[in-house]
């Protein structure tokens, strides 16, 4: 039985240009978000670092043993890198290289099992083309590897260091090893010998991610009742600005993006909100705002004057409190994990219509941010937060659709 203080080494395996760096960025993004130590240990980057940036194709030729050699050493300096945070406290480490031969992946796995951690192989393997190339072009190209050389010679240079790598690759298919192949970005995944809590959900991550990358909106509802009242929880309907800001954000989406996917919460501020755009919508109950138990409805001021002690839990540590008989921010996360994977699964550009307490948290998983930082991030009213994935993490608009709207008069004091 795997217990929180197991040792784990996630173990990516792939030809370049196939997602699995992508998929590693968005594995332990996941673990962190779920409360996890887990950081990445990236052989592409110790090589640049120790050896220099701009090596020609040459350099990864499997007959060019100067090369071999040097591989070798900054990827062994990369794994004992990760057995030494592992020994610090760490843990899981995502040990991300091709990995590309069984002879390798028996010695990784071997200094693993004398470390004392557990190993999970996770292979990206593609046969479609235009995936491989959309990864070539959006990634590869933006890498360090590539800075100041022109996209032809790059794109030249990169297909024969991948052609290096194709020669050599042996696929993981050893049955005694732990191991998840995912296929073309999705369209099939194989999961061998994996048990565990932990590695049960890395699993669920995998068999949910796509490689497909689209935009992700999120806005909270347009003022409520209770926003101008400064109440806490409750389900009252939008005020007139509010109403006004579900106009403009109609406004902003016509037309709408294709196949653009409207999610909501269940309570009726975010649902007014998204009807102005006049699209199909999705009502999560697990989007509704964290609930405020014994205090919903009260102000902030109101708390403090007939529960200061709850008053003080909650401004003592806002991440781990709980509303008497309602949530915490922990708690939250629990119930937007099922979410998460759906999300994942999306391949459309999804605008999300929430509340600020669970925004927060989505935000926080969306662009790797710590989830302590989760309860004091400014998401203001009426503004809409876009989301684009890149090669290395994430770009971020934010727009105020509405000047009506003033942050100080719009936002409950956190």
């Amino acid at each position: 039985m795997q217990h929180r203080e197991a040792k784990i080494v996630l173990v990516m395996v792939g030809l370049p240009a196939r997602g699995k760096s992508f998929l590693a960025r968005k594995l332990a993004r996941y673990l962190r978000w779920l409360g996890q130590d887990a950081r990445i240990f990236n052989v592409g980057s110790y090589r640049r670092e120790r050896i220099g940036q701009h090596k020609p194709a040459s350099f990864f030729d499997p007959q060019n043993p100067d090369g071999n050699r040097a591989r070798q050493r900054v990827a062994l300096e990369a794994l004992e890198d990760a057995f030494s945070w592992l020994r610090g406290g760490g843990q899981v480490a995502l040990y991300d290289a091709t990995n590309s031969t069984r002879a390798r992946r028996r010695v990784i796995a071997e200094l693993c099992h004398r470390e004392g951690a557990e190993v999970l192989f996770v292979e990206s393997l593609c046969f479609d083309r235009t995936i491989v190339e959309t990864n070539v072009r959006e990634t590869k190209l933006m890498s360090p590897d590539y800075v100041g050389v022109s996209t032809e010679e790059a794109l030249r240079d990169f297909r024969e260091r991948i052609a290096h790598y194709e020669r050599a690759y042996e696929p993981v298919d050893d049955s005694e090893q732990s191991f998840v192949k995912v296929i073309d970005g999705g369209r099939q995944v194989v999961v061998n010998r994996v048990d565990g809590p932990l590695l049960a959900r890395v699993v669920a991550l995998l068999l949910n991610s796509r490689l497909t990358r689209h935009t992700i909106w999120l806005t909270r509802h347009g003022e409520s009742i209770y926003n101008k009242e400064r109440r806490l929880g409750g389900d009252s309907p939008l005020s007139p600005r509010g109403e006004a800001f579900a106009t403009a954000l109609g406004a902003h989406f016509t037309p709408p993006p294709p196949g653009l996917a409207v999610w909501t919460s269940t309570l009726q501020r975010t649902v007014q909100t998204a009807d102005a755009l006049g699209l199909p919508t999705t009502a999560w109950r697990q989007l509704d705002e964290i609930d405020a138990g014994v205090c919903d409805g009260l102000t902030y001021d109101e708390m403090a004057r007939r529960m200061p002690d709850v008053y003080a839990a909650r401004k003592a540590d806002k991440l781990r409190f709980r509303f008497p008989q309602g949530e915490s921010y922990l708690d939250v996360i629990h119930r937007l994990e099922p979410l998460i994977l759906e999300l994942e699964r999306q391949t459309a550009p999804t605008l999300i219509v929430g509340h600020q307490a669970v925004l927060r948290t989505l935000y926080a998983y969306l662009v790797g941010d710590p989830i302590e930082n989760c309860p004091h991030m400014t998401l203001p009213l009426h503004t809409l937060i876009e989301l684009t994935p890149n090669a290395y993490g994430c770009d971020e608009k934010r727009t105020l659709l509405t000047r009506a709207v003033e942050e100080r008069h719009s936002i409950i004091p956190s």
